[in-house]
C-alpha cells in the first residue's frame, strides 16, 4: 500500500513519462511534433509513430482497474494523465484512448468477471472497444433507439445501423446499446459486448466514414448488421438494464472527459502568449496592449475554473456518489461552454493568425475545430441541462442551505480517494454538498479566512456573499419550477435555471480548492488572487453587481501566466512540467 506521497509521486512520474515520449512540440525535427501532427490532421489520418508511442507507453492501462492488472485507480488522476495527449491533438487523445474508455466503463460497471477479465485481455493486449449508444434519427434521446437484438434460446439477433462510431473499423470488441424489447419503457434496451472475432463476417458491414469539420483523424463510420447471431454471455448486466447501465457509466465518463479536454484548452491559450510575446504592433508586443492581457488572463482564469469543477466532479464519483449524476451532467455541459467561449476570446488576440492551418499558430485552429465535436460525444449540451433539470426541486428542498457541505477531499487536489464503487452511484442525486459548501463561505472569509484573504477579504466576502444569496434565489425559483418543467418540455426558464446551477457549483468548487490548499502545499492556489478573479467572472454571469479588486491583482496573474509559459508548466491546478525547452520561451 502506498502512502499518498509515494502515490502523487507515482502518477507525476506517469505523465512525466507521457511527456518524454512526445517531446517537445514545438521542435520541427520531433516526429510527433506539433508539425506532424498538424500534417496528419490535413490527411484525415491519426498519426501513426504517436499511436505507436502510445501503445509502447501502454496507455490503454490507464483504462484497465488495478484488480484486472491496469493502472485505473482514481478518476481525476485519469482526466489529468491524458491531458497530456489532449494538449497534443484531442483526435489521438479520443481516436486511440478515451473511445475504448467509454465503452469499457460499461463493463466496468455491470459486467460478469469473465467479461471484465476478456475487455481487460484486449486492452492491456493493445486492442481497441467502440461504443454505439446513439442513432442519427434519435440523438441523445437513445431510450427510443431502434437498433434490435432479439433474444433467442441461445442469444440474440441483431438486425439494424449504428452510425458515427469512433473506430467502428478498427475496434476488436463493441459495446451496443440495442433494443432487446419492443415495449415501451425503460426497462426495453440492454448492453451487449460483441468480439468481433465471434462474429460471421457475411452478417455485417460498414457504412461510409463521416467527414467532420473537428477531431479529422477520428475514423468515424457505422456499421450494419442482417440477422447476425450473437451468443448469450454477450449480455452485459440483466436483460433490459440498458438505461440504468448507461445512466450509472455516463456518471463516469461525464466527469472525466471534461477534464481530459482541459489539455487542448492549455495549448489554446499557450498558442495566445506565444503570439502576444513574438508578434509586434506599433513597435510594441501585442502582449502590451491591455485588452490583449485582460483577455489571457481572463482565459487563465476561465481555466482554473473549468478545473476545479472537475476536480469536484471527478474526485465526488468516489467521494460523493450519491450526487454524481447531476455533477457529472453540470461539469459536461459547462466546461465546453466555457472552453468554447475562451477559445473565440482567444482568437481576437491573434487576428488574422486564428485562421493558420499549420506553423506555430496552426494549433489553436485546430483545437478550435476540435473542441465542440468532443463536447458533443454521447452527451451534449441538452442532453447534460435534461439530466440536472429534473433533480432541482428536489435538491432545493432537501440539500440546499441545510448545513451540509461537501468534504475538504473534494478539493485536495492531490490527495488520495476510497476506490471507485460503480455499485454506489444512484441515478438520482439524493444530496448536494458541493452547492451546500456555498452557506457560510463568506463568513468564513470574513472570519477564519482573513489571513489567507489578506487585502482581499472584502472582495471576497462580498463575492461569496453573492452566490451564497443566488443558491437562495435558485432555491426559491426551483420550489416553485411547475411539474411540466420537470420534463422534457421545459421551458427556457428551466433551461437557465440550470445554467445558473452549473455556475454555482463552479463557484463552490473554486472556494473549495482555495480554502482547502496549504500554502506549504500550493502557494499559488493557496493565494487569493486567483480566487478573486475567478469568483468576479462567475458572479458577473450570474448578473450580480462586482466589487472592485485590490490593484495589482491582474498583473499577480499574468506574472502567472507568462512564469508558466516561460518554464513550460500546465495551466491548470496542477502547474505540471510539460515538455519543451525553456529557453526557447524566455
Amino acid at each position: 500500500m502506498l502512502t499518498p506521497s509515494q502515490e502523487e509521486v507515482t502518477v507525476q512520474q506517469r505523465v512525466a513519462e507521457l511527456e518524454r515520449r512526445f517531446g517537445d512540440p514545438a521542435d520541427p525535427d520531433n516526429p510527433l511534433g506539433l508539425d506532424a501532427l498538424l500534417a496528419a490532421d490535413e490527411r484525415g489520418e491519426l498519426l501513426a509513430v504517436a499511436e505507436e508511442e502510445l501503445t509502447a507507453y501502454g496507455l490503454n492501462a490507464e483504462f484497465v482497474p488495478r484488480r484486472l492488472g491496469g493502472r485505473l485507480d482514481r478518476i481525476d488522476t485519469l482526466g489529468r494523465v491524458l491531458r497530456g495527449v489532449f494538449r497534443r491533438d484531442a483526435s489521438l487523445g479520443l481516436g486511440y484512448g478515451a473511445t475504448s474508455f467509454l465503452a469499457a466503463v460499461a463493463v466496468w460497471a455491470g459486467g460478469t468477471l469473465e467479461q471484465q477479465r476478456r475487455v481487460a485481455e484486449l486492452l492491456l493486449g493493445g486492442a481497441r472497444l467502440a461504443i454505439a449508444y446513439h442513432e442519427l434519427a434519435h440523438g441523445n434521446d437513445f431510450v427510443r433507439n431502434e437498433f434490435g437484438a432479439t433474444p433467442t434460446d441461445d442469444g440474440f439477433v441483431m438486425n439494424g445501423e449504428k452510425h458515427v462510431i469512433n473506430n467502428i473499423e478498427r475496434a476488436e470488441a463493441l459495446v451496443l446499446f440495442s433494443r432487446t424489447d419492443q415495449a415501451a419503457g425503460s426497462r426495453s434496451h440492454s448492453v451487449l459486448l460483441v468480439d468481433k472475432s465471434q462474429l460471421s463476417a457475411d452478417r455485417y458491414s460498414y457504412l461510409p466514414r463521416y467527414e467532420t469539420v473537428g477531431v479529422r483523424g477520428c475514423q468515424n463510420a457505422g456499421i450494419r448488421f442482417t440477422d447476425c447471431p450473437l451468443p448469450g454471455d454477450a449480455l452485459v448486466g440483466k436483460l433490459g438494464d440498458g438505461v440504468e447501465l448507461a445512466l450509472r457509466s455516463f456518471q463516469i465518463t461525464r466527469s472525466v472527459l471534461p477534464s481530459m479536454i482541459l489539455g487542448g484548452g492549455d495549448t489554446a491559450l499557450r498558442t495566445a502568449v506565444g503570439f502576444a510575446l513574438d508578434r509586434k504592433l506599433y513597435h510594441r508586443s501585442v502582449l502590451e496592449i491591455p485588452h490583449a492581457r485582460a483577455t489571457i488572463v481572463g482565459a487563465f482564469t476561465d481555466l482554473l475554473i473549468s478545473d476545479c469543477l472537475a476536480l469536484a466532479a471527478t474526485r465526488a464519483v468516489h467521494l460523493l456518489p450519491e450526487a454524481t449524476s447531476v455533477y457529472a451532467a453540470a461539469v459536461k455541459y459547462l466546461l465546453p461552454k466555457l472552453l468554447t467561449e475562451t477559445a473565440y476570446d482567444l482568437s481576437i488576440v491573434l487576428g488574422a493568425n486564428f485562421y493558420v492551418r499549420d506553423g506555430a499558430y496552426g494549433a489553436f485552429q485546430k483545437h478550435v475545430r476540435d473542441l465542440p465535436m468532443i463536447s458533443l460525444g454521447h452527451a451534449g449540451t441538452a442532453a447534460c441541462q435534461a439530466t440536472i433539470i429534473p433533480q432541482l426541486p428536489r435538491l432545493a428542498r432537501t440539500a440546499w442551505l441545510t448545513g451540509r457541505a461537501a468534504p475538504a477531499g473534494l478539493f485536495r487536489v492531490r490527495d488520495t480517494l476510497p476506490p471507485l464503487d460503480t455499485d454506489r452511484l444512484v441515478l438520482v442525486a439524493s444530496g448536494d454538498e458541493l452547492a451546500g459548501s456555498l452557506e457560510g463561505a463568506a463568513a468564513h472569509i470574513a472570519g477564519d479566512g482573513r489571513g489567507r484573504a489578506g487585502a482581499y477579504t472584502e472582495a471576497l466576502t462580498a463575492l461569496a456573499t453573492a452566490l451564497e444569496e443566488e443558491l437562495r434565489s435558485l432555491k426559491a425559483d426551483c420550489r416553485a419550477m411547475p411539474p411540466k418543467d420537470r420534463t422534457v418540455l421545459a421551458s427556457p426558464k428551466a433551461y437557465a435555471i440550470a445554467d445558473r446551477y452549473t455556475l454555482l457549483l463552479a463557484g463552490a468548487a473554486c472556494l473549495g480548492v482555495w480554502r482547502h490548499q496549504e500554502p506549504e502545499d500550493d502557494v499559488f492556489l493557496s493565494s487569493p488572487a486567483w480566487l478573486a478573479a475567478a469568483l468576479t467572472r462567475l458572479v458577473k454571469r450570474l448578473g450580480h453587481p462586482l466589487p472592485e479588486l485590490p490593484d495589482g491583482w491582474n498583473d499577480r496573474l499574468l506574472d502567472e501566466v507568462l512564469n508558466r509559459y516561460h518554464e513550460a508548466r500546465s495551466y491548470d491546478l496542477y502547474d505540471t512540467p510539460i515538455a519543451g525547452d525553456p529557453q526557447t520561451r524566455c
